[in-house]
Protein backbone atom coordinates (compact mmCIF):
# COMPACT_ATOMS: atom_id res chain seq x y z
CA UNK A 1 0.00 0.00 0.00
CA UNK A 2 2.86 2.69 0.80
CA UNK A 3 4.62 1.81 -2.41
CA UNK A 4 1.50 2.40 -4.27
CA UNK A 5 1.03 5.76 -2.67
CA UNK A 6 4.75 6.66 -3.09
CA UNK A 7 3.95 5.74 -6.94
CA UNK A 8 0.73 7.82 -7.21
CA UNK A 9 2.77 10.57 -5.19
CA UNK A 10 5.78 11.04 -8.08
CA UNK A 11 3.05 10.69 -10.65
CA UNK A 12 1.35 13.94 -8.90
CA UNK A 13 4.96 14.80 -8.82
CA UNK A 14 5.83 14.92 -12.35
CA UNK A 15 2.47 16.02 -13.63
CA UNK A 16 3.51 19.57 -11.40
CA UNK A 17 6.84 19.20 -13.18
CA UNK A 18 5.06 19.50 -16.58
CA UNK A 19 3.10 22.32 -16.10
CA UNK A 20 5.93 24.32 -14.73
CA UNK A 21 7.78 23.23 -18.10
CA UNK A 22 4.91 23.93 -20.45
CA UNK A 23 4.39 27.58 -18.90
CA UNK A 24 7.93 28.41 -19.19
CA UNK A 25 7.57 29.19 -15.37
CA UNK A 26 11.26 28.92 -13.72
CA UNK A 27 11.45 26.79 -10.79
CA UNK A 28 13.55 24.18 -8.09
CA UNK A 29 12.82 20.80 -8.40
CA UNK A 30 13.47 18.81 -5.23
CA UNK A 31 13.01 15.27 -6.23
CA UNK A 32 13.54 13.49 -3.67
CA UNK A 33 11.08 15.64 -1.27
CA UNK A 34 8.78 16.04 -3.86
CA UNK A 35 9.18 19.69 -3.38
CA UNK A 36 9.01 22.33 -5.73
CA UNK A 37 9.97 25.59 -5.08
CA UNK A 38 9.05 29.06 -7.34
CA UNK A 39 8.41 32.74 -7.03
CA UNK A 40 6.17 35.38 -8.73
CA UNK A 41 6.35 39.30 -8.80
CA UNK A 42 3.58 40.90 -7.47
CA UNK A 43 2.45 44.38 -7.61
CA UNK A 44 4.23 45.25 -4.57
CA UNK A 45 6.66 42.42 -3.26
CA UNK A 46 8.10 39.56 -4.24
CA UNK A 47 5.99 36.22 -3.66
CA UNK A 48 7.81 32.97 -2.50
CA UNK A 49 5.88 29.64 -2.99
CA UNK A 50 6.56 26.21 -1.87
CA UNK A 51 4.43 23.42 -3.41
CA UNK A 52 4.78 19.80 -1.21
CA UNK A 53 3.89 16.56 -2.03
CA UNK A 54 2.98 14.08 1.10
CA UNK A 55 2.87 10.83 -0.37
CA UNK A 56 1.27 9.18 2.59
CA UNK A 57 -1.51 11.39 3.19
CA UNK A 58 -1.59 11.53 -0.41
CA UNK A 59 -2.05 15.61 -0.28
CA UNK A 60 -0.38 18.43 -2.34
CA UNK A 61 0.05 21.50 0.06
CA UNK A 62 1.13 24.91 -1.71
CA UNK A 63 2.40 27.08 0.84
CA UNK A 64 3.78 30.82 0.77
CA UNK A 65 5.59 32.38 4.04
CA UNK A 66 5.14 36.62 3.79
CA UNK A 67 8.51 38.13 4.46
CA UNK A 68 7.96 39.87 7.14
CA UNK A 69 6.92 39.30 11.00
CA UNK A 70 3.98 41.28 12.94
CA UNK A 71 5.44 42.70 16.08
CA UNK A 72 4.56 41.74 19.54
CA UNK A 73 2.48 45.50 19.78
CA UNK A 74 0.79 44.55 16.36
CA UNK A 75 -0.04 41.13 16.92
CA UNK A 76 -3.31 41.28 18.07
CA UNK A 77 -4.61 43.57 15.02
CA UNK A 78 -2.66 41.38 12.65
CA UNK A 79 -4.39 38.36 13.89
CA UNK A 80 -7.82 40.31 13.60
CA UNK A 81 -6.76 41.19 9.77
CA UNK A 82 -6.14 37.48 9.37
CA UNK A 83 -9.34 36.50 10.37
CA UNK A 84 -11.30 39.09 8.81
CA UNK A 85 -9.63 37.94 5.50
CA UNK A 86 -10.19 34.08 5.73
CA UNK A 87 -13.89 34.64 6.37
CA UNK A 88 -13.85 35.39 2.97
CA UNK A 89 -11.50 33.47 1.09
CA UNK A 90 -13.44 30.63 -1.22
CA UNK A 91 -9.65 28.56 -1.66
CA UNK A 92 -6.75 28.56 0.90
CA UNK A 93 -6.81 30.57 3.35
CA UNK A 94 -3.63 32.84 5.58
CA UNK A 95 -2.13 31.47 9.05
CA UNK A 96 -1.22 33.67 11.50
CA UNK A 97 1.38 32.56 14.10
CA UNK A 98 0.91 34.24 17.48
CA UNK A 99 4.42 32.90 18.73
CA UNK A 100 6.65 35.00 16.15
CA UNK A 101 4.64 37.17 14.54
CA UNK A 102 4.45 35.32 10.94
CA UNK A 103 1.65 34.61 8.25
CA UNK A 104 1.92 31.60 5.65
CA UNK A 105 -0.78 31.37 2.93
CA UNK A 106 -1.79 28.31 2.72
CA UNK A 107 -3.54 25.82 -0.08
CA UNK A 108 -4.30 22.09 -0.33
CA UNK A 109 -5.81 19.63 -2.88
CA UNK A 110 -6.00 15.80 -2.06
CA UNK A 111 -5.30 12.90 -4.50
CA UNK A 112 -6.86 9.98 -2.66
CA UNK A 113 -8.17 7.88 -5.90
CA UNK A 114 -7.50 11.51 -7.78
CA UNK A 115 -5.89 12.04 -10.61
CA UNK A 116 -4.77 15.71 -10.35
CA UNK A 117 -4.03 17.75 -13.64
CA UNK A 118 -1.93 20.17 -14.75
CA UNK A 119 -4.72 23.03 -15.22
CA UNK A 120 -5.49 22.06 -11.49
CA UNK A 121 -1.36 23.13 -9.89
CA UNK A 122 -1.69 26.25 -12.42
CA UNK A 123 -5.07 26.80 -10.83
CA UNK A 124 -3.32 26.40 -7.30
CA UNK A 125 -0.30 28.78 -8.23
CA UNK A 126 -2.77 31.70 -9.70
CA UNK A 127 -4.99 31.86 -7.24
CA UNK A 128 -2.15 31.85 -4.29
CA UNK A 129 -0.73 34.83 -6.05
CA UNK A 130 -3.64 36.49 -6.46
CA UNK A 131 -4.88 36.13 -3.16
CA UNK A 132 -1.21 36.68 -2.03
CA UNK A 133 -1.00 39.83 -3.81
CA UNK A 134 -4.15 41.65 -2.94
CA UNK A 135 -3.85 41.31 0.97
CA UNK A 136 0.67 40.90 1.52
CA UNK A 137 0.41 44.92 1.57
CA UNK A 138 -2.22 45.69 3.31
CA UNK A 139 -0.68 43.00 6.19
CA UNK A 140 2.47 44.85 5.97
CA UNK A 141 1.22 48.20 6.80
CA UNK A 142 -0.41 46.87 9.88
CA UNK A 143 2.44 44.98 11.30
CA UNK A 144 4.66 48.89 10.58
CA UNK A 145 1.86 50.29 12.56
CA UNK A 146 0.91 52.42 9.77
CA UNK A 147 -2.91 51.50 9.88
CA UNK A 148 -5.43 49.90 12.42
CA UNK A 149 -7.26 46.95 12.12
CA UNK A 150 -10.16 48.92 12.24
CA UNK A 151 -8.79 50.95 8.89
CA UNK A 152 -8.05 48.03 7.29
CA UNK A 153 -11.78 47.21 7.69
CA UNK A 154 -12.67 50.24 6.38
CA UNK A 155 -10.82 49.77 3.71
CA UNK A 156 -12.15 46.34 2.79
CA UNK A 157 -15.87 47.81 3.30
Amino acid sequence: MREDKTKIGQTVYETMCKMFDEKGYPYERHDKDHIIICGVQGDDMPIDILFSVYDDRQIVVLSSQLPFNAPGDKQEDMALAVAYVNNDLIDGSFNFNYRDGSITFCLTESFVDSILGKDLFHYMLIAAANTIDKYNDKFLMISKGLISFEQFVEGEE
